[in-house]
């Protein structure tokens, strides 16, 4: 076979796009069969499904596959791995496809010299939009060594097998060529030109089988590689001058007394005053030292006034959905109640800070980052930098940034300040920069999940159905605002936040926090569901399925239930007994819980936690629970702790001592089911689960005292405050 037969004339504008020239890229990668593939759009089965995805990745490629000279397959993907797994569940779809074992895959995430653009990693998106893809090179993948090996074999394709990593005759066995045999010295750039026949469910050998995570050795035993972990012999450890406040203005700086300081260096560029040393204990002992004096302005709004600034000037809201006619369903009512959800700013704390370690060599700098963007930081440090695009060498060469390991991201390191920092310190100190945030950093410049109002009026219809349903959500967002219930009457708002600084905005930034905008809508919307099943003197489970037509909601809370061994109740029963159903990510979900609440502390015990989730195919079942389990343990954070304290841009909360996180010793037993829906596509498993927490809870503690809470977080005195 000719490499001519496998490479498409579109290539060489991939290449002018990325410069980095086709002869160059097989050069770097060595010997090997090299699989290019477009958009994933190439597979989408619907035209609804294309459009999601080109709203999500780029109109060129999404990666490369590998087959090297050693039989060892690698995937160049830029989705990296923070936590959810998908170092494993990708390598699970490649390996099925292309019918090698498991243990042959190596994937390369997150490096912008060798993986191709990709937007970033959030929304439970790698395996509902890159999966596919994934899959259909492999597919593609094994299609072209077929066809080597018929040529090599002198046999017919349609005779010839593939079983681990093996090419065979299937009347001679013992006539075979290995993929390492087809792949030395063969260098084939193959690109996808339409959609590529995957395997069904009826095939799979690895897909949907449970799979012990691939790096959860290295993370055990620390040999796992983060951002702060990158050390060499020179490298400086960075402290940076901190405003007292966002919106805060440097007035003046002197730094002459730290720069007594044995071996520090300071440095001034606008905005950033920075202090390096060998140590970065020193380094903070020397910032200690400079003196600063910021214009702060005045604080018009905290923690409590916050809601009635953001109502204020909200701008126009936007209707997404609606039916029949509000005034008519008003009319047929019986009963009608009109109430009111808030919730407060809630940090991503994860447990790893923002950091970047970046080296300068010669023209090109090259940053180890904390990101869940790594195109989108090399686009950032491209532009802080000011790399001239009409520079001999294209600005994009020059900047690499490699993404180890995260710890944790949640949404919140889709912001990349530390890697900017650490870029502008490498290169103006001419030495290798570390900047590792403080926790109090990552509190204070974190983007949290914003306060949120949300304001429905509902009725009962005589028969005890949902009469109407007139919903307005205030600052969250769309994600989860539209409901899935029964209802013939019915509007549903979204009124987003003003403009960053104009008046009725935010005091600092706000942005993605798991399942944005969805945890504030389910417990919104489910908590008003069971305002009325508690009217209609209905049990809430009962109430819910009543009120259903959506066979995959049904499924779930069926499925809940059966779990959970659900006993019918009317509200409150004093069982302290709750539940919550949702959509997010594609998946359905339903969780009920079990909680005991004192009544003279307002403390809440939750003891017992189920959850259902059909999230259509199941790429790795042991995976999607401990992700289950995960949004469990860290939906109990903002249903009942989680709140950001503050006065116009100051945060008061810096640390865990004041901002309180989820601890073992409040962890329920946790239960899950994964429906075999029987779907061929897989769904997002990151974040559905999360969404019901606040919900669910909260629909417990009513159903234990007859108190119901209409503010997140949760707190006990809030609790108290409410059974009084």
């Amino acid at each position: 076979m000719k490499e001519e037969q496998y490479f498409d004339l579109e290539f060489e504008e991939i290449a002018a796009k990325y410069p980095l020239s086709r002869r160059n890229f097989l050069k770097r990668l060595g010997g090997g069969i090299i699989v290019l593939w477009a958009t994933p759009t190439s597979f989408a089965s619907s035209l609804e499904e294309q459009e999601r995805m080109q709203r999500t990745y780029p109109t060129d490629f999404n990666a490369y596959l590998r087959i090297g000279e050693d039989g060892r397959v690698t995937c160049f993907t830029g989705k990296i791995e923070m936590g959810q797994g998908i170092v494993t569940s990708l390598a699970q779809e490649l390996a099925d496809e292309l019918e090698v074992s498991l243990d042959v895959i190596d994937m390369v995430m997150g490096d912008t010299d060798l993986c191709p653009w990709d937007r970033g990693t959030w929304g439970s998106q790698s395996t509902r939009f890159f999966g596919p893809a994934l899959r259909a090179a492999g597919a593609e993948a094994k299609a072209v060594l077929m066809e080597l090996a018929s040529e090599h074999l002198k046999v017919p394709k349609d005779r010839l097998i593939a079983a681990d990593g093996v090419v065979l005759e299937k009347a001679k066995p013992s006539n075979r060529v290995t993929y390492a045999q087809l792949a030395k010295g063969q260098k084939i750039a193959c690109q996808l030109p339409e959609k590529a026949i995957v395997k069904s469910a009826a095939d799979f050998k690895v897909i949907g089988k449970p799979v012990t995570r691939r790096d959860s050795l290295e993370k055990v035993t620390g040999k796992a590689k983060y951002s702060g972990d990158i050390q060499f012999p020179d490298l400086l450890y960075a402290r940076i001058l901190r405003p007292p406040a966002h919106g805060a203005k440097l007035v003046s700086v002197d730094t002459t007394p730290a720069q007594q300081i044995a071996g520090v260096q300071i440095i001034r560029d606008g905005d950033l005053v920075a202090v390096l040393h060998k140590y970065p204990d020193v380094a903070e002992n020397a910032l200690k030292k400079i003196k600063a004096e910021f214009d702060t302005p005045a604080a018009n709004v905290d923690d409590q006034s916050i809601f009635d600034h953001l109502l204020k000037l909200a701008p126009e809201g936007q209707v997404v959905a609606e039916g029949g006619n509000l005034a008519t369903g008003q009319k047929s009512a019986s009963a009608t109640f009109e109430t009111t959800y808030l919730n407060s700013y809630v940090a991503h704390a994860p447990m790893e800070p923002h950091t970047a370690t970046a080296k300068m060599e010669g023209d090109k700098i090259t940053v180890w980052a904390s990101t869940q963007s790594p195109s989108g930081a090399k686009d950032e440090i491209v532009r802080a930098l000011g790399m001239a695009p009409a520079a001999p060498q294209a600005p994009e060469e020059k900047v690499r940034v490699i993404t180890p390991y995260v710890g944790g991201g949640f949404g919140g390191k889709s912001r990349n300040q530390q890697v900017v920092e650490a870029a502008r310190l490498a290169k103006l100190a001419g030495k290798p920069v570390q900047v590792a945030w403080t926790r109090a950093e990552e509190f204070f410049y974190d983007s949290f999940r914003p306060a949120a109002i949300v304001k429905i009026k509902s009725g009962l219809s005589d028969s005890g159905g949902i009469a109407f349903w007139d919903y307005h959500v205030y600052c969250a967002g769309e994600r989860g605002a539209q409901h899935f219930y029964d209802i013939p009457h019915h509007s549903t708002a979204v009124y987003a936040s003003a403009p960053r600084g104009a008046p009725g905005s935010h005091p600092f930034a706000t942005g993605p926090w798991r399942a944005p905008a969805n945890n504030t809508n389910t417990f919104a919307r489910e908590s008003q569901i069971d305002i009325m099943a508690a009217k209609a003197g209905v049990d809430p489970l009962e109430f819910r399925l009543r009120n259903l037509k959506n066979e995959k909601v049904q499924g779930v809370l069926k499925a809940a239930a059966e779990k959970f061994g659900w006993k019918p109740g009317k509200l409150p029963s004093g069982r302290g007994v709750g539940i919550a159903c949702g959509f997010d990510a594609g998946a359905y979900v339903a969780v009920m819980a079990e909680v005991e609440v004192n009544k003279e502390t307002g403390g809440v015990q939750i003891k017992r936690v189920v959850a259902a989730q059909d999230m259509g195919l199941v790429i790795n079942p042991e995976g999607a629970k401990i992700q289950m389990e995960g949004c469990v343990t860290m939906g109990l954070g903002y249903a009942l702790t989680e709140e950001l304290h503050f006065k116009g841009g100051q945060i008061s909360d810096l640390n865990f001592d004041t901002y309180q996180l989820p601890r073992f010793s409040w962890l329920p037993t946790i239960e899950t089911v994964l429906i075999d829906s029987k779907d061929p596509d897989p769904q997002g498993g990151g974040e559905p689960a999360i969404i019901c927490m606040g919900a669910v809870i909260a629909n417990a503690i009513f159903d234990a005292t007859g108190a119901r809470l209409f503010r997140l977080p949760m707190t006990p005195e809030r609790i108290k405050n409410a059974m009084t």
